[in-house]
This record gives structure tokens, C-alpha cells and sequence, in this order.
């Protein structure tokens, strides 16, 4: 409450000498001319023209920076898939010679098999022939 009292009287210590000193140099015969401003703004139409000049040039460049992100975001999702595809290709190939070794490996079992059941079938008939002729 006390902050507040002090500032309102000091702002209307502030305004009172600001208005006294005005009031002095009128009676000293000195002419306020109203030109006189403290903010000196631009004309509305050059505001304008600046605003929409720094509009398009921050426009440009934000589009500029969208395109090389996009751009180099493609490229890159483009390399890491085809690094994948090639991994992926390696681990089937890997998998299928894996595989085919597997079925090398069992058609000679295999093979070795049927050279066994055709050699006994060799020896089964020669011995039902030794069978018929005696």
C-alpha cells in the first residue's frame, strides 16, 4: 500500500515539473513548435514496404531451408533403405547357403542310402537265382 502512495506521488511530483518547466519557457517569450515529437514513427507506407520486403525475403529463405531439409531427409532415408535392402539380402543369401549346404549334406546321405538299398537288391537277387538254379 505504502509502494503504491509513494509511487502515485511521485509520478505526480514528475508530471508537476514537467508541466512548471513548460509553463516557464512560455513565459520567457519561446514558441513550442509541433513538430517537435519524441518517437518519430515512418510513414505508414514505408513501414509497409519494409515489412513486406523483410516479409519476402524471410519467406524466401524459410523456404529455401524446407526444400534443403526435405531434400537431404529423402536422401537419406533413401540410403539407410538400401543399406537395409542389402542387409537383408546378405542374411537370405547367408540363410539359403545354409540351407542348401543342409541339402547337400542329406541328398549324399541319401545318396548313400539308395547305392546301399540297390547293392543289397543286387545281392538278394543273385541269391534267388543261386536259388532257382540249384
Amino acid at each position: 500500500m505504502y509502494f503504491l502512495l509513494i509511487l502515485f506521488f511521485g509520478s505526480l511530483a514528475g508530471i508537476s515539473f514537467m508541466i512548471g518547466r513548460k509553463l516557464l519557457m512560455l513565459q520567457n517569450g519561446q514558441v513550442f513548435s509541433r513538430d517537435e515529437t519524441f518517437l518519430k514513427a515512418p510513414h505508414l507506407e514505408e513501414l509497409k514496404q519494409k515489412t513486406v520486403k523483410n516479409i519476402k525475403k524471410y519467406g524466401y529463405m524459410g523456404l529455401v531451408t524446407t526444400i534443403r531439409f526435405y531434400i537431404r531427409s529423402t536422401n537419406f532415408i533413401k540410403n539407410k533403405y538400401e543399406e537395409m535392402k542389402i542387409k537383408i539380402k546378405n542374411t537370405r543369401f547367408q540363410k539359403s547357403n545354409k540351407k542348401t549346404e543342409d541339402k547337400q549334406e542329406i541328398s549324399k546321405f541319401l545318396k548313400i542310402i539308395s547305392e546301399y538299398k540297390r547293392k543289397i537288391r543286387e545281392i538278394k537277387h543273385k541269391i534267388k537265382e543261386e536259388d532257382r538254379n540249384l
